[in-house]
């Protein structure tokens, strides 16, 4: 583990850094606010820097820091269990079909492109106008949207290794199809599907940063980074920290995973499975 930390570039290492940071602030954002995230500490409206608000106050005289530290969990954790949810079911279903008969590889397969086709954002209206917005529908609704690109990227996967000697060999042998799914198949497109996992949570990010722009995301009380820049918005011809800060924290956010995922050295090599 060490040895992989240390070969990582610097952009790497910096990536890794703010990945840390961002969710460590998500986990004790909460506790540490200096003030309720809804309480009105201030008059004035959209102050700037100040030693008692270190981020200045929005448009209701809330302190923008308490907001940013309190409504990081939603930015951070929704997009992680999404884009988990995505990766994790896509991969089920591709080595589902992967070692099922050809007409069942096909329907799915033929699902799944008639899912991806639809555009996310379109896909999220329609469902939120339908359902409503909460959490869990937030949560649903990325994890249906990115599960398919999740899933045609682990079967492109799932058939090169499913045409290896190894696989072959481990067929003649008389190995069950669960056998030839978790033990060769799945352990030599893991790497891979980390990294798609690491640009499904970038793109989960920005989906609910738009819907939250909209009004469509995370409902008041609770806020996540996108809502404070939808309320915040009138705020932006002065310059005032309450909006600018919000973006510039999604964008270190997205950067640092890309960052991230670009600098991963996983090995393209293929293994055979052992009993």
């Amino acid at each position: 583990m060490r040895s992989q930390l240390s070969a990582l570039p610097v952009s790497g290492k910096i990536g890794l850094s703010l990945v840390v940071f961002w969710v460590v602030l998500a986990i004790i954002g909460p506790f540490i606010t200096p003030y309720s995230a809804s309480e009105l500490v201030a008059y004035d409206v959209f102050e700037s820097f100040s030693g008692k608000y270190w981020l200045g106050t929005d448009y209701l005289g809330r302190d923008v820091l308490s907001r940013l530290l309190d409504g990081a969990r939603f930015t951070i954790f929704i997009p992680l269990a999404a884009a988990g949810l995505a990766c994790a079911t896509g991969t089920f279903i591709d080595l589902f079909a992967a070692v099922s008969h050809r007409r069942t590889d096909e329907t799915i397969s033929r699902f799944m492109d008639a899912l991806i086709s639809i555009p996310s954002k379109i896909f999220a209206l329609v469902m939120i106008a339908a359902f409503g917005s909460s959490v869990p529908i937030l949560l649903t609704i990325t994890a249906i949207s990115y599960m398919p690109g999740s899933f045609r990227l682990a079967r492109s996967l799932a058939v090169n290794v499913a045409n290896m000697d190894f696989v072959t060999v481990a067929r003649t042998r008389g190995e069950s199809r669960v056998y030839l799914a978790v033990k060769e198949i799945l352990p030599n497109i893991v790497h891979p599907m980390l990294a798609d996992f690491g640009l499904r949570f970038v793109f989960v990010v920005l989906l609910l940063s738009s819907l939250s722009f909209l009004g469509l995301g995370v409902q008041p009380p609770q806020a996540d980074l996108g809502s404070l820049v939808r309320e915040n918005i009138s705020g932006l011809a002065e310059g005032a920290p309450a909006v600018i800060v919000p973006a510039i924290a999604i964008a270190t956010i997205t950067i640092a995973v890309n960052l991230l995922i670009d600098s991963l050295r996983g090995g393209a090599t293929y293994s055979a499975g052992s009993k």
